[in-house]
């Protein structure tokens, strides 16, 4: 179980920017949250000195009172326009831009940081140009743009340093640390909260201290180091109650809570929530009593008690919708899907999970709403609901609904990977509520936890009488599915494998497979060990295994549809096999069927490309080279790359090879416009944990990492061939990041790729590719064919049968 830390990145900091602005407190404000709302108002009606707005702004946003503070910014911002005063002017722009960035208006605020910046620079006001800088990384955290906010704040880190400014390295150290937690890189983030805490504590910067030893807690609780989580969260605690900071104070109280209920310490987690609850209550905060109330009805629902449960859910529910926080209204719809779930109201766990689904997919069309930190859920991750939800609808025997519900599942994937993952028009309509749902859901919100079992009851009946024809309506993108094609979709579950298979003209169906996921987590192990090897036959026996749990349960089926291309959507740690090298104990998967990997069929480009355009290829290609035997830039010459991109130039018309020093980002990017594919023969590593582990190398020794390709423009592309990279070799996550490569490709405007799941065989590759461009020359194969015939070419023939040599690579995107 992860816990869901609400993070509040720049409010907790904004205590000592005040001491950076240029103004005189001349008189004590009130301190409690409806008190200061009545003084703001008298303020705005008075003739006080601008600078008294000033201050008055900073403490209405030390209380989140936003629009408040705002209204004091933006009076205080005309009095001072015109007037000789610009640092004053640039201060008021600065609490302009921390009230939008309070708001969730991060372009807006970013706009006001800028103008800020800009006075500054010109009254050469360094140091207050650094915290206009440091605002900057706050609210492209914000936007999800987690590369730009850590160089932000590594630039105002180093002018703080260069002035030796003891109150603001910290919050900038705390800006950093934030995105490290976001990228789950936990070391790096426990570094600098302890670099920006050892710096407060020295010059009693109280308020960065406390929120350095927050995030600090925060981190631990994803570690699951819950003792330190604890401690952490105790002192951050003692901190905010000695600064009188009543927001951080309800904050850490509510982590508390958080950290106790993950260790199932119900009572003492009930306390700290219950006392966070009244201070948020206290002081108006509607957001981070949501999170509370979410936070409450989890422990209850540990403890069994139900009728609470739910009714605190409801509040959530409801707070959320009226501030809204999506984010926080589909935790707590999870959290009563899993609920009915565990009390056997399948019917009703399901509309609920819906509804979260839908949420979910609703936030990835405003990039507004997206959280300083992605939250996760009490129950656990967001994935693990999909996952719930389509295991529930397969047992219903609601077959496409399951399926719909696994694309949205590998969206949600790529989302919590790549962090950049946003809506398309398929998407964003959601998962489809049958008729019985849509009319009961108003019902369901109205009742109370007694009357859920009739309301089950009835729904479930009322779903049986629907017609089948109903519960089998594919959604539309579904049935644009080609003729001989069929959808193969697997899910892993504990306990078994469920395979769909969807084609056109038949009935949607599942089979299960049976077997405990670490057994198959071992059987993969043993199929990867023995295709690497290719002077041994050891791979035949996990690759029947394998056969006989994703195909032989639908082979028939296959074969009744006619099927000749199989569209394979794999599932978590299945990523890391090629289906084509599944063995029936005499044929090679591939040699019965073309197969392409999808990211998921609702992100598929559904145009044939190659029937919109000539199909005669256009090759620009780069080659990684250098010299055999040789260290290139920490890497392996290749030096059989330059032979390859020879060999395609020679084979296929106006193409275009870089090799060695002249392969790199500029050479490639002012070519792209004028080809169809790129073929890329070097070093490439797809590895788990974060998109900046994963990377290609160019023959100047430049990179680019994963989440960078979709800053190329290759809009003009059919595919990237990568030909020499390999993916993490010896640890297994859930492969996402071999669907992240696919998504970057296709959202620079690609159509399709081609990489390969283990370091190949220089030669070896030179043959597949040379008959796979040969193919594509012949103008009458798809990409997807073109690879499938290469790779029967090299199976029948004698030097490099062994799937080692042509199995790694799989093609990832429309290669129809």
């Amino acid at each position: 179980m992860i816990s869901c830390i609400f993070r509040r990145i720049d409010v907790l900091t904004l205590i000592l920017i005040v001491t950076n602005f240029s103004l005189i407190i001349s008189h004590q404000l009130p301190q409690d949250q409806s008190s200061l709302a009545a003084y703001g108002q008298s303020v705005q009606n008075s003739d006080l000195k601008s600078e008294e707005l000033l201050e008055l702004g900073m403490h209405q946003l030390e209380r989140s009172l936003y629009p408040e503070a705002l209204q004091s910014f933006q009076t205080a911002l005309q009095s001072y326009q015109g007037t000789d005063n610009r640092k004053a002017e640039a201060d008021a722009l600065l609490g302009i831009g921390y009230a939008y960035n309070g708001l969730g208006k991060y372009q807006t605020a970013i706009d006001f940081y800028n103008r800020s910046l800009a006075i500054r620079q010109k009254i050469g006001d360094t140091n207050g140009a650094a915290h206009a800088i440091n605002g900057l990384g706050y609210a492209y955290n914000g936007l999800g743009q987690y590369q730009k906010s850590l160089e932000l704040h590594q630039q105002a880190l180093a002018t703080f340093k260069q002035s030796n400014d003891q109150s603001g390295m910290p919050s900038a150290l705390n800006g950093i640390a934030d995105v490290y937690g976001i990228l789950n890189q936990p070391t790096k983030a426990i570094d600098f909260y302890q670099q920006s805490l050892a710096i407060a504590q020295k010059s009693k910067n109280l308020a960065d201290a406390a929120y350095a030893l927050n995030g600090l807690g925060d981190v631990y609780e994803d570690l699951e180091q819950y003792q330190k989580a604890i401690d952490s969260h105790q002192q951050s605690l003692v901190i905010f109650r000695q600064i009188e900071n009543r927001d951080g104070e309800a904050y850490a109280l509510y982590s508390l809570g958080s950290a106790y209920t993950l260790l199932e310490q119900v009572t003492t987690a009930l306390n700290f929530y219950q006392q966070s609850l009244a201070i948020f209550r206290e002081i108006g905060n509607r957001n981070g009593e949501a999170y509370v109330l979410n936070g409450l009805g989890y422990a209850y629902g540990i403890q069994g008690s139900f009728p609470q449960a739910f009714e605190l859910f409801q509040q959530t529910v409801t707070i959320a919708r009226q501030v809204g926080d999506r984010y926080n209204e589909g935790y707590a719809l999870e959290n009563l899907g899993l609920m009915f779930t565990k009390t056997g109201q399948t019917e009703v766990a399901i509309l609920f999970y819906k509804q979260a689904v839908n949420v979910r997919e609703s936030i990835r069309q405003d990039i507004r709403k997206l959280p300083k930190k992605l939250q996760k859920s009490y129950l656990s991750t967001i994935e693990d609901s999909y996952r719930t939800l389509a295991d529930l609808l397969l047992k219903q025997e609601r077959i496409i609904e399951a399926l719909q519900v696994l694309d949205f599942l590998k969206v949600q994937e790529l989302e919590d990977y790549l962090k950049n993952v946003r809506s398309n028009a398929l998407t964003s309509q959601g998962v489809r509520f049958l008729a019985p749902e849509k009319a009961m859901i108003n019902e369901l919100w109205a009742s109370n936890y007694q009357q859920i079992k009739s309301l089950n009851s009835r729904l479930a009946k009322q779903i049986e009488q629907l017609p089948k024809s109903e519960i089998d309506q594919a959604p539309a993108y579904l049935q644009k599915l080609p003729q001989g094609t069929a959808l193969l979709y697997p899910l892993i579950i504990e306990d078994r494998i469920e395979i769909i298979l969807f084609a056109n003209g038949i009935a949607a169906m599942h089979r299960a497979s049976p077997i405990k996921k670490a057994e198959l987590q071992k059987l993969i192990q043993e199929f990867q060990t023995g295709l690497r090897d290719y002077s041994s036959q050891d791979f035949r026996e996990p690759s029947q295994r394998l056969y006989n749990l994703l195909i032989k349960p639908v082979e028939a089926d296959l074969k009744a549809n006619q099927t000749k291309t199989i569209l394979y959507a794999p599932d978590g740690i299945l990523r890391y096999i090629p289906l084509a090298a599944l063995y029936d104990g005499k044929q090679f998967l591939i040699e019965n069927y073309t197969i392409n990997n999808l990211i998921a069929y609702i992100l598929m480009d559904f145009i044939n490309q190659d029937q919109t355009d000539s199909a005669v290829p256009r090759v620009l290609a780069g080659a990684f080279g250098g010299q055999l035997g040789e260290q290139k830039f920490n890497q392996i010459a290749l030096p059989a790359t330059i032979i390859e991109v020879s060999a395609i130039t020679r084979l296929i018309p106006n193409s275009i090879a870089f090799t060695n020093n002249e392969f790199s980002i500029e050479a490639i990017n002012s070519q792209l416009s004028k080809y169809t594919i790129l073929h890329l023969a070097t070093h490439a590593s797809f590895n788990t944990g974060t998109p900046e582990n994963s990377f290609i190398i160019f023959g100047s020794g430049q990179t680019i990492h994963l989440n960078e390709i979709s800053n190329l423009n290759l809009g003009n592309l059919k595919l990237i061939i990568l030909s020499a990279c390999e993916t993490a070799i010896g640890k297994i996550g859930n492969g996402v990041e071999i669907l992240g490569f696919g998504y970057q490709v296709q959202k620079a405007g690609a159509k399709s790729a081609i990489a390969s799941l283990w370091q190949v065989s220089d030669e070896g590759t030179q043959k597949l590719m040379q008959g796979f461009y040969g193919y594509l020359k012949l103008g009458n194969y798809n990409k997807a064919d073109a690879l499938r015939q290469s790779q029967i070419d090299l199976i029948r023939g004698q030097k490099f049968s062994h799937p080692f040599y042509w199995a790694a690579f799989v093609l990832i995107g429309n290669g129809l």
